[in-house]
């Protein structure tokens, strides 16, 4: 894999069109897209909205086809070819010179004509803009789906002013707005193919570029909470990621400044732990997995989860040696 960091410098000035686009896979995002496409009316710096099928169930696909209209179009791909690579498609397929990237599972707090006015002011003053993601204020009535929501309140639904502490540290795909060109020279890396960390990435790309992140408190609720499990099997495709990220990238340094985990794992590896905790995760990481698939989570124990299977990973991916245990 090969991370090409470019530096860039802004477009010529031109009227602003911002073009949104849906990444999906078998999911229904009617609600979302009759939203949207009925507040784009009376908002005409929306040009159009894409909706882009990633490999999507027959069923699910004539779903999404009764939704297009004259602004409302569709990229199809037959098979699943990867968050990143969806996303990438769509970018190519647009004509607005911002782009305004909404996961499928998002759902508007108030209304639509709100959510997409709140966007416009920072037109021209800043390439990447994001939004911020809200959980609900009460817990899933299925206790199965505790991990997910507690998590994602706690650690992941943050003020705008907090996640500009740490900008690029705190970029996240799941919505946000970025300037065309910006994108098309950076890109979502098309070699990460399973969950987790594309957004890490293009956070990290974005800061070597020399390109500023603002957020702003314009969030959107995110409405497909896993099951523990599922939940539980998405981390650790992202964190396999994570690794392999770790040995890619041209500045750990820079890197490990974007992300959390790295950063703890650093420090304690540096403490001469490192071994420690992936042998703490081969020996425990059953009984781990049986206390975070139920109604009382613990987030220390998820953290320790965390850090203990991303150590395990270091050292497979140091030695080169997939072991069998994973």
């Amino acid at each position: 894999m090969s991370i090409n960091i470019v530096i860039l410098t802004r477009g010529t000035n031109q009227a602003s069109m911002i073009s949104i686009l849906i990444p999906v896979y078998n999911y229904d995002i009617a609600v979302l897209v009759h939203s949207l496409k009925e507040a784009m009316e009376s908002i005409p710096e929306y040009s159009e909205l894409i909706i882009g099928s990633d490999g999507s169930a027959p069923e699910y696909l004539a779903r999404y086809e009764t939704l297009l209209n004259g602004r409302v179009s569709i990229v199809s791909s037959e098979k699943n070819i990867g968050r990143a690579a969806i996303r990438n498609k769509l970018a190519s397929q647009s004509k607005g010179n911002y782009l305004l990237f909404i996961d499928a599972d998002a759902t508007i707090p108030g209304t639509a004509e709100n959510y997409l006015r709140g966007w416009l002011p920072y037109l021209k003053s800043a390439k990447v803009v994001c939004g911020g993601i809200i959980y609900p204020d009460y817990p899933p009535a299925d206790p199965d789906k505790m991990l997910r929501w507690k998590y994602g309140r706690k650690r992941e639904q943050r003020k705008a002013s907090d996640r500009n502490r740490h900008p690029h540290a705190r970029f996240s795909g799941f919505n946000f707005m970025i300037e065309r060109d910006t994108f098309m020279k950076i890109r979502f890396n098309e070699e990460l193919k399973q969950y987790g960390h594309e957004d890490t990435l293009l956070g990290y790309q974005l800061n070597k570029a020399g390109v500023n992140i603002l957020h702003i408190n314009n969030g959107l609720i995110h409405g497909g909470i896993e099951s523990n499990s599922d939940y539980l099997a998405k981390i650790k495709e992202g964190i396999e990621n994570l690794s392999i990220l770790c040995d890619k990238v041209t500045d750990r340094k820079t890197f490990a400044s974007s992300v959390r985990l790295v950063r703890a794992y650093d420090r304690l590896a540096s403490l001469g732990l490192a071994y420690f905790m992936a042998g703490f995760y081969i020996r425990y990481r059953d009984r781990l997995e049986i206390a975070l698939d139920s109604s009382k989570v613990s987030l220390f124990k998820f953290g320790l989860f965390r850090i203990t299977l991303f150590a395990t990973y270091r050292a497979i991916h140091k030695r080169r040696n997939i072991l069998p245990i994973l």
